[in-house]
């Protein structure tokens, strides 16, 4: 990463929305198991494989560089004194070293703010733990990466065989451009305001207007001039999308039975929709992912309905052991990719649609079936911001990154959260992930538990990566909210269980069968 790559909105907002008590990085929890007699050094070797692959994650080696007076987004640029030992580190497990005691370590390390002064990443190895494994948490902020790219990232840690792949050497370094003053940087946040990338595809490919070529102020005032008309002419030319997708949300909301579905997505207030301390508590989980596709399949649903049903009936179990299970149903922020396949950039590219859950009804079949109902309804009503969602993501406002951390530190110290309505009650993400066994090092990866971001006013999150045949749920909350989310973890099972038993075939009848 040789020259600077300015962050996009959405990007910039994970930093932008960041306070001590809401960290906005995203991780994972990783168990690995070494091989039968294994007599190396598992961290240096890892440490090793890791600094021989960077190149092919640029992102891993580039910091952030501010706008000047911070009056617009920053930067990625290389870092020059990056030192993969601030990055990958050897950590301690106390007694009895078993994964309990990793999770709540990794709950107490996922608190922690990431050094913006250096690349916005860490791992941590955890070594001796029982039955020969190895535990390796991972954590990078937001702004980087969002669940696709995180995959992407996953084929330069991992490897199909016990025996790391060879790895191309990185290219010869492009010579670094000269560091710009302070007057064509203020020239480039102003001139961002006429250069939004509504769709540029759509304009018209003939207009190439001369450049100067030049860095000297008054060149890079003729420049401005240039870019303007060009985007003028490329913001007409999408306006159509734009207005489209207007006219289609309008629409669905002027629609009755689309109110309907608008109310039916509010969400109650609970006692998860709280202003969070800067502690949390993690924990993770695995059930069977062939036997969720069944229950999918026997349902008439999709995998995330499932996901979502499984989300709903534990935290439905766990707020009527608390005596707070409100009449209404509670709703679930879910993120939507908006990556194409095979598009592996280290940025975001997601929105999220709001579904009601069916925390309401008691019965399992029944509170899936609504499920089902319900998020094809918020699909339906999600569907036109597709379209708008990246050419909004990329407008820029002079002065928008310091309004935005003053608001966001004046949210986090006020406790609103506490008082105004949510948006929604819980975050639920499913992350799609390799079906092979995957191996780093040599040592052959178990599980990889997601370990992601708590709001205030949003204090669960529960996201699922499925890896091999198994879906690998990771629990993280405000730990004043939910002390110790391992009771939720362990209402799992009791709820996968009812689930395949609510849709399972009617027994056989014996003496029908015996004629």
């Amino acid at each position: 990463m040789s020259d600077a790559r300015k962050l996009s909105s959405l990007d910039a907002s994970f930093l932008y929305l960041e306070t001590p008590e809401m960290p906005m990085h995203v991780g994972s929890m990783a168990i690995f198991r070494l091989p039968e007699g294994y007599k190396g050094d598992f961290f240096e070797e890892f440490k090793a494989m890791i600094a021989s692959r960077l190149h092919i994650a640029p992102i891993l080696k580039a910091r952030l560089q501010k706008a000047p007076l911070d009056i617009d987004h920053p930067s990625w640029v290389e870092d020059d004194q990056f030192d993969i030992d601030r990055h990958i580190f050897r950590a301690s497990l106390p007694q009895p070293r078993d994964r309990a005691t990793l999770e709540r370590i990794v709950g107490w390390m996922h608190a922690k703010l990431l050094n913006r002064a250096r690349p916005l990443w860490e791992f941590y190895v955890f070594e001796g733990m029982k039955d020969n494994e190895v535990g390796l948490y991972s954590k990078m902020h937001h702004a980087c990466i969002d669940g696709g790219a995180g995959a992407a990232l996953t084929s330069m840690i991992y490897d199909l065989t016990p025996v790391p792949r060879e790895v191309d050497p990185p290219t010869a370094k492009k010579v670094a451009p000269e560091p710009r003053d302070i007057a064509a940087n203020l020239i480039d946040a102003y001139q961002q305001l006429w250069t939004q990338p509504f769709d540029a595809a759509a304009a018209p490919k003939s207009l190439e207007l001369p450049r100067s070529g030049k860095s000297d102020l008054g060149s890079i005032l003729f420049d401005n001039a240039m870019f303007q008309i060009e985007s003028a002419v490329k913001f007409a030319s999408s306006m159509p999308t734009v207005l489209k997708s207007l006219s289609d949300v309008v629409a669905k909301v002027a629609d009755p039975k689309s109110r309907e579905s608008l109310q039916s997505m509010a969400s109650p207030p609970t006692i998860l929709n709280k202003a969070i301390s800067s502690e949390r508590s993690f924990a993770g989980t695995s059930i069977s992912l062939s036997r969720a596709k069944a229950l999918a399949k026997a349902s008439g649903g999709k995998l995330n309905d499932v996901v979502l049903a499984l989300a709903s009936g534990v935290v439905r179990r766990y707020l009527i052991s608390q005596g707070a299970l409100p009449n209404k149903s509670l709703t679930a922020g879910v993120p939507i990719s908006l990556r194409e396949e095979g598009n592996a950039e280290s940025n975001n590219q997601v929105f999220g649609m709001i579904c009601s859950i069916a925390t309401d009804v008691e019965d399992p079949r029944k509170r899936l079936e609504t499920i089902i109902a319900q998020s094809t309804k918020s699909k339906e009503m999600s569907h036109p911001l597709r379209a708008l969602m990246p050419q909004v993501s990329n407008i820029s406002l002079l002065g928008a990154p310091i309004l935005v951390q003053i608001l966001a530190l004046l949210y986090s110290r006020s406790d609103l959260s506490n008082v105004l309505p949510p948006g929604t009650n819980i975050t639920v993400s499913n992350v799609p992930g390799p079906r092979q066994t995957l191996y780093a090092a040599g040592a052959e990866l178990l599980h990889i538990f997601p370990v992601s971001i708590s709001t205030h006013g949003i204090a669960l999150n529960i996201t699922v990566q499925s890896y091999r045949d198994q879906l690998d749920f990771g629990f993280i909350v405000g730990a004043n909210i939910i002390p110790h989310v391992q009771v939720l973890c362990d209402m799992l099972p009791l709820e996968f269980d009812a689930l395949e038993a609510a849709f399972a075939p009617p027994p056989a009848d014996i003496k029908g069968a015996a004629e």
